[in-house]
């Protein structure tokens, strides 16, 4: 006890006696003493402090959430009074192992070794000043901040380091990861002015902190590394059976590996080097589909679409007597991706004028005039670095806009193709087929390209903003000339623009109707040759595409002449710049004009970019306005059929007081008065005159046609065969299963009771043959079966047969008919449509 007791009365004599003014307290002494450290050391000082401050806030906020959050628990388990409330997790897979890597323990180690070095280092200056206050010696306390704060620091980054195992993270903790690197910059600064003084100095400079950071450089180094990584070195294996989903996605068949894009650390990001693998492969061996990985689920097709098609609805919901702005709700649903691009587009912009800026100093420095030491060196260090960022950003920003791009075709043609879908039959009548291929083909296709120019709109204004600044250090006055003649350049286009918007307008609705005529040409061409009217319509779809040319040459015209007004402008701007420079007697040195003539260089690009905006806003504007057109055109009710789940109801079918028309605005309907009930496994035949509304009546029970009263009510599943069968490309077996799984036994019997057999021994390949388009090579029999053999592999529980065999022969008619609705289809409901009286005995019911 005497000893500690001589020990603290020498610290505080010590203080005290230190070189402070007179009846100054011994703190600020100490204060001023710290205040004296190098500038290095009190950086790192006081950003250990606040990093552990942070921390400290950090883990207090993660209390405090729980506490919160228990507490909440705990007043709803009391006011409700029921059964304890259980909290269940589901995961894609069950932990099966954690694998520890090697550079998770070198991480630990890294840090457990500078913890060790920081506390030999605090122990050995420590002791040293204890014995200096021990023999009454001056004691500067202030020796010992740094190791102190240091080892502070470390024990804090050492045991959560190691937490992280478990946690079992896979990524280490952000925190954690920027304190590593501010570390290794300060280490390495440190370093710079240690050696630099060890040189000068001699092994005078050598102390306990030089010797200390040169033995934790290595180490700090590699955590800096994987700082940048991210990534533990912690791999979680999960159990393959339980992680792999019972149904596979038809996009999953292939290949069930996400790409590494997805989980690509801030280095890989910034190098491209999640491709490595990829490529690497593709250098050994020609890539296969199953080599490329998956999409990340957010940016798959589906997921863009419920994202843009939640907001379209919630936007036509909000105010439905205005028409919904589809840009801005591409830009609502997509705008998180559109603002992290304008950082990179905002930081490619403000480095890419440095250079012009800074080459006055340059030319300066070289004719001899040095403002400050090495400042040749700063010079090359900050074109250096501002060139490294410039081609960082560019990459980032080019590849963020075509992943942007993407997304909106994805969504957008997700929309448009499900929007055909559910047409109704009077909106069909104004949008073809080739109409909807053009919507997705052309205008989708626009609309997405337009995120290449997406920036521009600000990034132009900016870009002359900071061109001017520069000019005006260096012409002075002369720059509201070049600011006068850029605006010239600018304005000079905007009628130009509302022109080729008006061209871009009609070329579209050309092109829209060569199409149309186009398709039904296509579709109607054996009638064509068996009239030869080849020619006649040869010579129409000639004049058509000459009405399209001529829209295409007066917008190609007139956006050639945009060009070149643009072209021209750089040379225009920089003679009115240095003309009215000369005119006002300014002196342009050479290193002024250098910086105007790269000022000019890099707003040249914009300038010219600039006709290309305007014609690409133009033609986005008006894609964007037929797609919203083709968006908010009617859909088929909703509630036309009351769909019941597959064994709810003894009644397959039922019809109370139907009333339908096609025309909701006729007066005369097409159906009225309609009252039926099927039960389930009755046989109804249809019959009529021609015209009568039998194919009307089953499409009022699948909801095609617009229902203007009544109820209609089906229970379970239903399959249409229609009256003009329905093929597509491919061969027979895919229009057999028709995206179904392969059943052999189920498909075997479907092809015997299609009377199939026979017709696949005639052909060379039997059921693999390529029937070509619209199954040009079958038949009208051999085409009817085949959709009758679709229909039957679906297995559904109601069955619409529109004159099935009207395309056969009676034979085999009489043969289909016993076949197929007499034994397939003996235990289901079936409704069909049929002019042959010998079928109607076997009927339950007849209309």
């Amino acid at each position: 006890m005497g000893f500690f007791t001589l020990l603290l009365n020498s610290i505080t004599v010590s203080s005290s006696s230190s070189s402070s003014p007179a009846g100054e307290p011994p703190h600020f002494s100490l204060l001023r003493a710290i205040h004296g450290l190098p500038v290095l050391e009190l950086s790192s000082i006081c950003i250990n402090l606040t990093l552990f401050l942070v921390f400290l806030l950090i883990i207090s906020a993660k209390q405090i959430s729980v506490c919160a959050g228990r507490i909440r628990l705990h007043k709803d388990d009391s006011v409700a009074n029921s059964s304890p409330i259980r909290r269940s997790i589901t995961v894609g897979g069950e932990v099966q192992d954690v694998i520890v890597g090697t550079g998770f323990k070198l991480s630990v180690s890294c840090c457990f070794y500078v913890l060790l070095v920081q506390v030999v280092v605090l122990g050995f200056d420590g002791f040293g000043l204890i014995r200096e206050a021990v023999d009454g010696k001056v004691v500067d306390w202030s020796a010992v901040a740094l190791p102190a704060t240091q080892v502070l620091a470390w024990f804090v980054l050492s045991f959560s380091a190691l937490h992280c195992k478990f946690k079992v993270s896979e990524r280490f903790p952000l925190l954690l990861r920027v304190w590593w690197s501010i570390s290794f910059v300060i280490c390495f600064c440190t370093l710079y002015v240690d050696g630099k003084s060890f040189l000068v100095d001699g092994s005078s400079y050598f102390s306990s902190h030089v010797a200390a950071n040169f033995a934790v450089t290595p180490a700090l180094a590699f955590l800096c590394f994987v700082a940048i990584r991210g990534v533990t070195g912690i791999q979680v294996c999960r159990n393959s059976d339980l992680q792999e989903p019972l149904l596979l996605e038809e996009e999953e068949a292939g290949c069930l590996k996400v790409t590494p894009y997805s989980d690509a650390g801030l280095f890989s990001l910034a190098t491209l080097s999640w491709l490595n693998s990829l490529l690497s492969l593709g250098a050994k061996r020609p890539l296969e589909l199953k080599d490329i990985p998956l999409l990340a689920p957010k940016d798959r097709a589906k997921s863009n679409y419920k994202v843009l098609n939640s907001n379209w609805e919630k936007l036509k919901a909000e105010n439905q007597s205005k028409q919904p702005s589809l840009a801005w709700v591409i830009l609502k649903s997509f705008w998180k991706e559109a603002a992290c691009n304008a950082v990179f587009a905002l930081l490619n912009t403000l480095v890419s004028y440095v250079g012009p800026y800074m080459i006055t100093y340059f030319v300066d420095y070289l004719g001899g005039r040095e403002t400050f030491p090495h400042e040749g060196y700063v010079l090359a260090g900050i074109f250096f670095v501002s060139k490294l960022v410039e081609t960082l950003t560019t990459r980032q920003w080019y590849l963020g806009v075509d992943i942007l791009g993407m997304h909106v075709r994805s969504a957008l043609t997700a929309m448009v193709y499900r929007k055909g879908l559910k047409l109704s039959s009077l909106a069909k009548q104004s949008h073809t087929s080739g109409e909807i291929v053009n919507y997705m083909a052309v205008d989708v296709q626009r609309v997405g390209d337009y995120s290449w120019y997406l920036h521009d709109i600000w990034m132009l204004p900016l870009q002359i903003i900071l061109a001017l600044a520069i000019l005006y250090k260096n012409v002075g006055i002369a720059s509201v000339a070049t600011l006068i003649a850029t605006i010239i350049s600018i304005v000079v286009t905007v009628p130009l623009a509302k022109v080729q918007e008006d061209y871009q307008d009609k070329l579209m609705s050309a092109k829209d109707e060569r199409m149309r005529k186009t398709s039904e040409c296509l579709r109607n061409m054996r009638i064509l040759k068996l009239q030869a009217w080849e020619d006649k319509y040869r010579v129409r779809l000639e004049e058509m595409r000459g009405v399209e040319f001529k829209w295409l040459r007066k917008a190609l015209y007139s956006q050639a002449f945009v060009t070149f007004i643009f072209w021209s402008s750089p040379i225009f701007v920089a003679a009115v710049t240095f003309a009215t420079s000369i005119l006002l007697g300014g002196q342009l040195t050479a290193g002024s004009v250098l910086s105007a003539l790269a000022t000019f260089r890099i707003l040249q690009e914009p300038l010219r970019n600039f006709p290309d905006l305007v014609s690409m806003m133009a033609q986005t504007k008006v894609s964007l306005d037929r797609i919203s057109g083709f968006l908010q055109e009617e859909e088929l009710q909703e509630d036309a059929t009351i769909v019941l789940p597959r064994g709810m109801s003894k009644v397959a079918i039922e019809i109370k007081d139907g009333e339908f028309c096609w025309d909701p605005s006729s007066s005369r309907p097409t159906l009225s008065g309609i009252q039926m009930k099927v039960e389930r496994g009755m046989r109804v035949a249809v019959c009529g005159m021609v015209g009568s509304g039998k194919s009307s009546f089953l499409s009022c029970i699948l909801g095609e046609i617009p229902k203007i009263s009544g109820e209609v009510r089906v229970c379970g599943t239903a399959a249409y065969v229609s009256q003009s069968a329905w093929i597509q490309s491919g061969n027979i077996e895919e229009n057999v299963l028709f995206g179904s799984p392969m059943d052999k036994a189920k498909y075997k019997n479907v092809i015997n009771a299609c009377s199939l057999k026979k017709d696949f021994e005639l052909f060379s390949h039997g059921d693999q043959t390529i029937i070509g388009d619209r199954g040009i090579n079958l038949s009208g029999g051999q085409k009817q079966r085949v959709q009758l053999a679709r229909a039957l592999y679906q297995d559904a529980d109601i069955y619409l047969l529109d004159d099935p065999f009207s395309a056969v022969d009676a034979h085999t008619s009489s043969e289909l008919f016993k076949e197929y609705i007499m034994t397939a289809l003996a235990n289901k409901t079936v409704v069909f449509v049929t002019h042959q009286v010998e079928f109607l005995p076997t009927a339950d019911l007849i209309l």
